[in-house]
């Protein structure tokens, strides 16, 4: 019995250890600086245009930031707030207008909210690249969670097409 209990943990290491020299590396993705921006930039906009004072976060697929654009009169919270939305969204790969959905009622994830940068509000939209989620946009700083989803929505139809 102690003959096989070792044979049987020899051949998983040896499926282990192969395993992991099959795939040397892994592929990723990542949004390049100039593309973070526009995205950014065009989600401050979309906002300004309907009146709004409005923060950008663009982070890639680790929660890193690339770019932070506070807009002209935007509350200083707001830099948090378009952080922890873009985090959010990054970190469960789903848009936080869904996820803020699924925090309510039986089988909340709202006890979730507990988490350091985890925000169940509207206004984090995934960046994907086929299936891979690649990115978020967080924006913060419009009188309504709705009104932020859209805003960081137009930032990412601005380089959805370029996106590679």
């Amino acid at each position: 019995m102690k003959h096989m209990c070792k044979m049987a943990m020899v051949a998983a290491g040896t499926l282990v250890g192969a395993s992991t020299t099959w795939a040397d590396t892994l592929t990723t993705h990542r949004i390049p600086a100039a593309l973070a921006v526009e995205a950014a930039s065009e989600t401050v906009a979309a906002c300004a245009r309907q009146g709004y004072h409005e923060t950008a976060v663009v982070l890639d697929a680790d929660g890193a930031t690339i770019v932070t654009l506070r807009g002209d009169g935007t509350g200083i919270h707001s830099l948090d707030s378009a952080h922890d939305k873009a985090y959010t969204s990054v970190s469960f790969k789903n848009d936080t207008l869904a996820l803020a959905e699924r925090a309510k009622g039986e089988d909340s994830i709202a006890p979730l909210a507990k988490l350091p940068h985890v925000m169940f509000f509207g206004g984090g939209v995934v960046i994907k690249l086929g299936d891979e989620v690649i990115g978020s946009i967080g924006a913060a700083g419009a009188p309504g969670a709705k009104l932020d989803d859209g805003c960081a929505h137009a930032g990412l139809d601005k380089i959805r097409d370029r996106l590679k």
